[in-house]
């Protein structure tokens, strides 16, 4: 088997543009990839056009690890964000292929099930005002909606300090959410590498009594000793990871234990197998893994697929029944959540085909995705 075309089709919401592919075989079978790049979408389609017909076309959808190291390894610069993101669509796709060449859903090829059900956060729900009453309401749909966790950010357009009234503000969200949601409601808050050390430890003090399920990213990405010293301050467990792009940078993560979360995005860093690769190594040092999961259908159901097969997975992140919930429709068979979970797969590769003329009914936006920017959380439309 051969692959002879990859066709990549951008489908826009008002907040995120997702990129999908299309690799097509010479045997007739196709398969799937998905990523939302945030504010990046013409620099992977450039990646795309270029990497595609060097390491690609006419290779064995088989042979995935072969196309995943000459994509990686074979530019000779250092891969980043956009060239793992396009390394990651064709990696999708070559496991899609490979589960529908053998009648098997992906997961039952990287070991099989480890768990009978996936459990799922609900991200994307608290697009609403900045108060007490209205996050509260919102969490109110989510618990309704059958999820027992959610994730927030509620620190506005917050950078390295908060004034004290603002801090209180974000503060009394958390704890409104808490309220509504009951004692048993895991709540993650999200804090998106806004804060210097000593901020985000006085805030994960103040947080405490509402018992958060984890902080992430509580400081920038770049300084791991900052993220250590918040770690070693607080009490609650540290998320981190999403915008970490290959295994090699995971390694000082690990060394200075400054998380217990591992947070990788399948979609920006290589592809499942990667992810798997990963979780393995974090769980010689007793950590779990929670994926970053911001995409829409295909790229969801590769993250159950990892999920399904990992040992030390935690949850999965969820924004499709929220934020944009339309964008469903761009497949057919999507994975829903449940009572809280998504169920096992059932079907040969990653389980789903593409409505292209569904993708073609929701063209690319110009949009661009700013976390400092007032009321960024309502995920408006933007220009």
């Amino acid at each position: 088997m051969k692959i002879t075309n990859v066709r990549p089709l951008v489908m826009g919401t008002p907040w995120r543009n997702l990129t999908f592919v299309v690799v097509e075989t010479d045997e007739g079978l196709t398969g799937l990839g998905e990523v939302r790049m945030i504010n990046n979408t013409e620099a992977l389609l450039g990646y795309l056009a270029e990497a595609v017909p060097r390491y690609v076309i006419g290779k064995d959808p088989f042979d995935r690890e072969l196309i995943v190291d000459n994509m990686r390894l074979h530019d000779y610069s250092r891969a980043g964000e956009v060239a793992m993101s396009g390394i990651s669509l064709i990696e999708m796709a070559c496991w899609d292929i490979v589960g529908k060449a053998l009648n098997q859903p992906v997961y039952r090829l990287m070991g099989g099930a480890v768990r009978s059900k996936i459990k799922a956060y609900a991200n994307g729900w608290y697009t609403v005002e900045r108060t007490p009453e209205e996050f509260a309401k919102a969490a109110r749909r989510v618990v309704d909606r059958g999820y027992r966790a959610a994730k927030l950010d509620p620190f506005g357009a917050g950078f390295y300090e908060l004034d004290r009234q603002e801090r209180l503000k974000s503060i009394a969200l958390v704890e409104a959410v808490r309220h509504e949601a009951g004692p048993d409601f895991d709540i993650f808050v999200e804090m998106h590498g806004r804060f210097n050390p000593a901020t985000a430890i006085q805030i994960a003090r103040d947080l405490e009594p509402f018992h958060p399920g984890w902080l992430e990213e509580p400081v920038p990405p770049e300084n791991l000793k900052a993220l250590k010293k918040v770690a070693d301050a607080v009490h609650t467990p540290i998320a981190t990871g999403e915008r970490i792009h290959t295994r090699f940078e995971c390694r000082e993560l690990f060394e200075l234990q400054c998380c217990d979360i591992v947070q990788v995005d399948l979609s920006h860093f290589g592809g499942i197998s990667e992810a798997r690769k990963l979780a393995a190594w974090a769980e010689a040092y007793y950590m779990l893994v929670a994926p970053h999961n911001v995409c829409g259908p295909v790229a969801t159901a590769a993250n159950v697929h990892l999920a399904a097969c990992t040992p030390n997975y935690k949850i999965l992140e969820h924004f499709n029944d929220f934020a944009d919930a339309w964008v469903q429709g761009a497949v057919d068979h999507y994975p829903q959540v449940v009572d809280g979970y998504f169920s096992l797969p059932d079907r040969p590769g990653l389980g789903l085909s593409l409505n292209e003329d569904f993708v073609a009914a929701h063209p690319r936006e110009n949009v661009h995705f700013n976390l400092y920017s007032e009321d960024w959380h309502k995920r408006q439309a933007k220009q």
